[in-house]
């Protein structure tokens, strides 16, 4: 089914048309008012959220919902507005052939599966941040993108942002000068108890427990994994990837790279006593070729601001350092605060202070608007699948320096880790059987 048309498109197109576009999905085409039929996987807080953003976008239509917790399941089809099949696995939703995009919305190490198996069946896919669980998925995913013919949105919406965009071109213009360092931040006080301690269970019978863990190890059931707090637990997330990846996507874009060359991380569980398998704080350098650094650090056992606060932005989030001025961008807007010349230099302001809001709106809802469209025109998206997996990259990557405590040299074009073997064998792990990305 890799050049799967519609049933609808099929009658409209007719005879060798037909046959035309069936040689080839890129040249299919929906028409300006046709509506693109959507089946969300995963209906839990961020699935029900996109539900809600499709809805408001005239040419998208719900169509099915999949989630292996039943509440979720029926929390998917009441926001949908309840006239919608739902599904426990999501394998049924990839064989119905009226189908034309499914929105991916689940635990982290679900992303590759789904995506490559809908992209097999001929459907587009949004799939939600981090892309993917390890590096070797994601390259896969990027290969069934390509292989398939299929238009891949990532859910990193800032790329979707106007005012995002601007700033890159004004940093890559050299507008605050050599940008040395980025920084950025997610900060959560959890001490002292986080997500709690918690012993196995029977899991609850509304849940396909065995079908949520998918491809990781057979283990028992405790209630501080599912639904939500997974994403404390190295096996299928991490606070690195979650948090992460949106702001080095953003300090990617706007620094112009693609790569670090070496990554080196520090932290460990230090204060919040809790079952996690995580650090509760974490801070890791990535080094560019290019010569400039990147901050990310994971402080979740204390919250005050780490970066500085204008009256303008309610909280900036990234930091850019340039020879010139000092920029802070945040969803509202950004502030540019000019350099000074320090020891030997002629002293004085070497730009104009500056402030920015946004006038972008809601970005998740930019961000469905830019895939739907997409679809349409068989164009590449703002986040396309290889833009997600570079950005999604860097924090796998932290997380292979934090767990084998090495400063991590990296071959961003063989995607290889130059120093370690042991580093390597990390960048995938063997699936639990009957799973597989063939």
């Amino acid at each position: 089914m890799a050049h799967r048309m519609n049933r609808r498109s099929f009658a409209k197109a007719g005879g060798v048309a037909a046959m035309a576009l069936a040689a080839s999905s890129a040249a299919r085409v929906h028409g300006a008012n046709e509506r693109i039929r959507l089946g969300f996987l995963g209906a839990g807080n961020r699935g029900c959220q996109l539900i809600r953003s499709f809805q408001k976008h005239d040419d998208a239509l719900t169509v099915a919902v999949c989630d292996v917790h039943e509440p979720a399941r029926q929390a998917g089809r009441e926001t949908a507005g309840g006239q919608v099949a739902s599904y426990r696995d999501f394998r049924q939703v990839l064989e119905r052939p009226d189908i034309d995009a499914v929105v991916i919305s689940t635990p982290d190490h679900w992303h590759a599966i789904m995506m490559i198996q809908a992209c097999r069946a001929g459907m587009d896919v949004f799939v939600e941040k981090p892309l993917s669980a390890t590096v070797y998925e994601g390259r896969k995913m990027v290969e069934a993108a390509r292989r398939y013919d299929r238009v891949v949105q990532v859910g990193t919406h800032r790329r979707s942002s106007r005012m995002y965009a601007d700033v890159a071109q004004r940093i890559g213009a050299g507008d605050i000068g050599k940008v040395t360092v980025s920084r950025a931040f997610h900060l959560s006080n959890m001490y002292p108890s986080g997500i709690g301690r918690s012993q196995p269970t029977d899991p609850p019978k509304d849940l396909d427990w065995d079908l949520w863990l998918g491809p990781r190890p057979l283990q028992d059931y405790q209630d501080n994994i599912a639904p939500y707090k997974f994403r404390w637990w190295h096996l299928f997330s991490s606070q690195m990837a979650n948090f992460g990846v949106h702001r080095l996507d953003v300090i990617r874009w706007l620094t112009g790279e693609l790569a670090p060359s070496s990554i080196s991380a520090m932290g460990g569980r230090f204060a919040v006593d809790d079952d996690r398998t995580i650090p509760d704080t974490l801070q890791t350098t990535f080094e560019f070729a290019s010569g400039r650094l990147a901050v990310f650090g994971q402080y979740e056992a204390s919250q005050n601001l780490a970066i500085p606060v204008s009256r303008d932005l309610a909280r900036a989030s990234v930091e850019f350092r340039g020879t010139q001025g000092t920029l802070y961008i945040g969803d509202p807007g950004y502030e540019i605060l000019p350099e000074r010349g320090g020891q030997f230099q002629e002293p004085g302001d070497r730009m104009e202070r500056e402030r920015h809001s946004t006038t972008d709106g809601n970005l998740t809802d930019q961000h469905t608007r830019n895939f739907l469209d997409c679809v349409k025109l068989r164009a590449r998206p703002t986040a396309d699948v290889e833009i997600g997996h570079r950005s999604t990259t860097f924090s796998l990557l932290a997380n292979i320096s934090l767990h084998t405590r090495l400063r991590i040299e990296w071959d961003a074009q063989q995607e290889r880790i130059l120093n370690s073997p042991e580093a390597n064998e990390l960048l995938h792990y063997e699936y639990r059987k009957p799973w597989s990305l063939e």
